[in-house]
């Protein structure tokens, strides 16, 4: 036992050995540390008025520069970086057992989160453009990756100020760039404002990621400052006696002191100040943010590679093509590529590809093209689905222009950006073929799509579809999660618009083929949807028996088809009577209208 006790005796005697020589070669006294010390806990005071502006004009530029996607207006924002020292504090307070330190370090934290969200909501909300920027979306997908930064980051802060301000005071300016504590506060905020005034499930996800990053630079900065104020031995006897007597002298600490005296459960908070309690309740959030922030880096890894993999596609494709297909057996100009896409949809490889071309390519030529690439990539030609748009131009010449000027593009510096038609285009083609064979659930039909684009939504589909019944929920999200991956945009806002297969009952006089004036509505309403959806026809279904004929069917069918043309300008043609037999034993006076899907023609 002797043996074990004086092993652990030499080991600790080394521990302190290399703590000492820290200390030592940074030049930290014991009036330093006195001097740390008083210096934090003066940051967590409540009544420095130039710490709370400091918090408020660092949000405000920090919104700012978020909103308008400026990274120098950013930076300056992080500059001012008035959270850290109250993160030091927090740190500190771990190192020394500090219970009062801690509970002003936490109060002050916590209000100055919420001082700074707020602002950023008010300061959102006032603003008339709310788009999602790249410096916005860069901050809502933190990953372990930002948690060693922020553990290098805090680290150095901590050292930064523990030493004497000669030397390494230059690092303070990159130690807050690095950290970046009041952007995702302000990513938060601007969540928030998206939430409260837009879209809601969209703002929630952009305050998630960034209160993930923040509570990520929050715990690793408190952990590495704990480590680095225990290397230093910061909470030696003289440092302990000078600081309670701080205690005591100061008004604030004073009431915290006399606050938690109160409860008989804060005695119970002494049992738990040991070292390695504190290092647990630091090390547990630690952990507990390694799940999200490990997803997040798998994730950016995927894209990373599937990024890899499209421009390998890109390559291959773009070679064959010119290699095979871009000219004649005798070397004149056939055709010149000019766009190439891929995506993955349903395990299958889509290659949409635009081309100008003198001669349409035959199917067999597009096979052979789908085989060399298939070879070329090592996968199965069924698995890869061509989509070929040729524009067709008067002859090779116009084809040879265009490949020059394509490389002349290609290789002058910068690119000239493409028109806003070309945009368009590009745009309209990739979504028509994104949406191709598009299924609903039956009983509904598809009878078309919109796409809109604006500030406030970069991507929205309106769904339009002929059904008796709307589309339950269930089937709803999973077709919304179909589009949406088949768009390869996130973001996209799909609306779901339900034209009913019944519209109405016409009723008539008994004896009688005058069309009802209230009826006028119904049929203004009909000839609207028809000539919003050209391939709807309309049903008429009329009672008729054999027995007893009425004389009036056949000219309530013509009112009823006269106003529909007259006024809405429906063709004849998509207007289709259908007798039944009646469901009563009164004579048959209505007339029911049904939409069906049908060719524009018949």
């Amino acid at each position: 036992m002797a043996k074990f006790g004086q092993a652990d005796g030499t080991k600790k005697n080394r521990i302190n050995q290399c703590r000492d020589w820290l200390t030592a070669n940074l030049g930290i006294t014991e009036v330093r540390k006195e001097q740390i010390y008083c210096d934090l806990l003066r940051s967590v005071t409540l009544q420095d008025i130039n710490y709370w502006l400091q918090v408020i004009f660092a949000a405000g530029v920090a919104t700012l520069g978020l909103v308008i996607n400026s990274p120098a207006v950013i930076i300056g924002a992080m500059l001012i970086s008035p959270l850290m020292g109250t993160i030091l504090a927090n740190g500190l307070a771990f190192a020394a057992g500090d219970l009062v330190l801690a509970v002003r370090a936490i109060i002050n934290l916590s209000l100055s989160c919420l001082v700074a969200i707020t602002f950023a909501f008010v300061l959102v909300g006032l603003l008339p453009f709310k788009e999602l920027t790249a410096e916005i979306a860069a901050r809502t997908r933190p990953n372990v990756l930002d948690l060693v930064i922020a553990l290098f980051s805090g680290a150095l802060a901590a050292v930064a100020t523990c030493k004497e301000p000669k030397g390494v005071v230059t690092s303070i300016p990159g130690v807050a760039i690095a950290v970046a504590l009041m952007p995702p506060l302000c990513v938060v905020g601007y969540g928030v404002g998206i939430a409260a005034t837009l879209n809601w499930l969209n703002g929630l996800q952009i305050a998630r990621g960034g209160g993930l990053l923040f509570l990520t630079n929050l715990v690793a900065i408190t952990l590495m400052a704990m480590v680095v104020f225990l290397l230093i031995r910061i909470d030696t006897q003289s440092v302990r006696s000078k600081i309670r007597e701080w205690h005591y002298q100061d008004s604030e600490s004073s009431r915290i002191q006399s606050f938690l005296e109160q409860f008989p459960a804060s005695n119970r908070l002494k049992a738990i100040g040991s070292l390695p309690s504190r290092f647990i309740m630091i090390l547990i959030p630690v952990l507990t943010l390694l799940f999200p922030l490990s997803q997040s880096l798998m994730q950016l890894q995927q894209e990373i590679i599937q990024k890899q993999q499209n421009n390998q596609i890109l390559k291959a494709g773009t070679e064959i093509w010119r290699q095979k297909f871009a000219n004649f057996p005798n070397g004149t100009p056939r055709s010149d590529l000019g766009n190439f896409l891929t995506q993955d949809r349903n395990g299958k490889l889509v290659m949409q590809m635009r081309v100008f071309t003198s001669k349409l390519y035959t199917p067999e030529e597009k096979n052979e093209f789908v085989q060399l690439v298939a070879s070329h990539l090592r996968k199965k030609p069924d698995d890869i689905v061509l989509q070929l748009i040729e524009i067709p131009t008067a002859n090779s010449d116009i084809i040879s222009k265009l490949a020059v000027t394509n490389i002349i593009e290609q290789q002058s510096q910068p690119t000239q950006p493409p028109s806003v038609a070309e945009i368009q285009i590009t745009f309209l083609e990739t979504t028509s073929a994104a949406l191709q064979n598009l299924r609903l659930p039956p009983p509904a039909q598809l009878l078309g799509y919109e796409v809109t684009t604006s500030q406030m939504e970069p991507l929205g589909i309106n769904i339009t579809y002929l059904s008796e019944r709307r589309i339950d929920r269930d089937a709803n999200i999973l077709l919304t999660e179909d589009i949406v991956n088949r768009l390869n945009f996130p973001t996209a806002k799909v609306r779901m618009q339900r034209i009913s297969v019944s519209q109405g009952v016409i009723t008539f006089a008994p004896d009688s083929a005058a069309l009802p004036t209230a009826s006028t509505n119904l049929l203004d309403r009909v000839g609207q949807i028809m000539q919003q959806q050209p391939t709807l026809h309309l049903e008429l279904i009329t009672d008729s028996t054999e027995e007893k004929p009425n004389k009036f069917i056949s000219q309530r069918f013509e009112v009823i088809q006269k106003y529909l043309v007259s006024k809405w300008q429906i063709s004849a043609n998509k207007i289709i009577k259908t007798q039944r037999k009646p469901t009563d034993k009164e004579q048959p006076r209505s007339v029911n209208l049904r939409l069906k899907i049908g060719n524009e023609e018949q």
